[in-house]
């Protein structure tokens, strides 16, 4: 008497399981494969718990996305003494780079210290690629950067001479006379800013950014 629980007789047929086996098992019936379109990797704004954003950037890197924390050197403001420290350019806020569907999206927004990605009714917005390509050359050069209020008007430029050459962003004329390059990040509404000699800016056209 079987138990149900044995090997199955060499005589059992067992019902298809795969779409393709579905098909072959039917004559005539086409297999229709469904191709999802490809999302292309971009970068998006991180809104982080402020002062964890040192953490959230590890914890991000520690999942292999890849990640852009700005930072810039200050004096500490301890009575006590005096050190230069790294301190964040833009406060709560970092950059990742994602083919962002919706697993990559929940994998970020689970990362502990992730508040949420900048983003509109239609979902997280990305950065265009001059923009973080900018920063990373203000970053890796060895000029001084301050953080700048955000500009919604001004000339936009390009670098032409110099480490800086190829940077994009505002130009902003001083009283002292100096003129100053600020690129900013635009869906989180903040710049940094950094001295340059009008001579190695050229205009640029909105449409040509």
């Amino acid at each position: 008497m079987s138990t149900g629980m044995g090997k199955e007789p060499p005589y059992a047929v067992k019902p298809p399981n795969s779409q393709a086996e579905r098909a072959a098992a039917v004559p005539g019936e086409a297999l229709v494969v469904v191709s999802r379109p490809k999302i292309e990797p971009a970068w998006y704004a991180v809104y982080a718990q402020v002062r964890h954003e040192g953490r959230v950037y590890s914890r991000l890197l520690a999942k292999s996305f890849e990640c852009l924390f700005p930072q810039m050197e200050r004096w500490s403001r301890r009575r006590d003494r005096r050190k230069k420290i790294q301190v964040p350019i833009f406060p709560g806020y970092l950059f990742v780079r994602s083919a962002l569907d919706n697993q990559e999206h929940v994998r970020i927004l689970q990362t502990p210290g992730v508040v949420s990605l900048v983003r509109n009714k239609d979902g997280p917005l990305s950065i265009p690629e001059t923009q973080i390509d900018s920063l990373r050359t203000l970053l890796g050069s060895q000029e001084v950067l301050t953080s700048y209020p955000y500009l919604r008007t001004g000339m936009c430029v390009r670098v032409v001479n110099g480490p800086l050459c190829g940077c994009e962003g505002i130009l902003v004329r001083k009283r002292t006379g100096k003129s100053r390059l600020v690129v900013a990040i635009d869906i989180i509404q903040q710049a940094v800013c950094v001295e340059l000699n009008e001579e190695d800016v050229e205009p640029i056209s909105e449409r040509n950014r």
